[in-house]
């Protein structure tokens, strides 16, 4: 099982280009349902071994979420062996994803990112950094994977845009404000380290995941705001933003990096939710 799965791993790297998020994830599930089937080759499982799999996965009280990217990874995997001619017939065909709520993405109010915004020191090189990464998420909406891979020459100050690398390793150009660039100019400027990086840590190499959220989380006590904000909740906070003041949603899809139109269309239910409220308070018959 495990040379077929190190086989899937490298289709993905090479072939499909996925993030190295997604690729770890499913190398975490599959080693999972290894141990699960514990000596069993590929070629014999079938449509019951992987019910019994299943089933063993709803003991465990997963996230609906969880259980639906390991049936999604399970249906990949099996789809590549069938492609590939290591099995016969996909025992995955079948398999039905479960069916998944909307959960509306949690977003901060204008005033709410302003005091965030303001939160970081106006001096010293770890509070100008801390406030240029906070307006560098507002400005642009990336990811956090996409600013901390942020390099130097992918940032153009005289046009106001910067080049990230998103899911898939696809590059898209971002205009960047100049309130974002401005802090970005004050941080590099005062920065003992003259690297190729943008954003560094203590030790002067660049920054991870886990410390922008230590940042984030650092800010979010000191100001009091809601609990439970991640740095994906500025990038929310930014489309739901853009929309409010008129933005269409096609142009907040590619902002966004979204292949897919429905993945944006989520916040247009914050817009109307936001709507619905108005017209509560205000209509006198609501």
């Amino acid at each position: 099982m495990q040379r077929h799965i190190d086989k899937f791993v490298a289709y993905l790297e090479i072939e499909k280009n996925a993030s190295a998020h997604t690729i770890l994830n499913y190398k975490l599930d599959l080693t999972e349902f290894a141990n699960f089937l514990k000596d069993t080759t590929v070629d014999k499982i079938d449509y019951l071994s992987l019910r019994k799999y299943l089933a063993f996965l709803k003991e465990k009280n997963l996230k609906s979420r969880t259980l639906a990217r390991k049936v999604s990874c399970l249906r990949t995997f099996f789809k590549f062996l069938s492609r590939e001619g290591y099995i016969k017939s996909n025992p995955a065909t079948l398999l039905l994803t479960p069916k998944l709520d909307k959960r509306l993405p949690q977003f901060l109010t204008e005033d709410e990112m302003l005091k965030l915004l303001e939160a970081p020191p106006k001096d010293g090189e770890s509070g100008l950094r801390d406030r240029a990464i906070m307006e560098t998420f507002y400005s642009t909406g990336m990811r956090i994977s996409e600013l901390v891979g942020l390099n130097m020459d992918d940032i153009d100050f005289i046009s106001g845009v910067v080049k990230v690398r998103g899911k898939g390793k696809k590059e898209r150009l971002l205009p960047i404000g100049e309130k974002a660039l401005s802090a970005l100019r004050q941080y590099i400027d005062n920065r003992k380290e003259k690297t190729k990086e943008v954003f560094l840590n203590k030790n002067g190499t660049r920054i991870t995941d886990r410390g922008v959220r230590d940042i984030l989380e650092k800010y979010i006590k000191l100001t009091s705001l809601k609990e439970n904000i991640s740095p994906h909740t500025l990038r929310h906070t930014f489309a739901t933003h853009l929309l409010n003041h008129g933005a269409d949603l096609r142009s907040v899809q590619e902002l966004l990096g979204h292949v897919n139109l429905s993945t944006t269309q989520i916040y247009t239910h914050l817009s109307t939710e936001r709507l619905k409220n108005i017209y509560d308070k205000t209509h006198p018959r609501a």
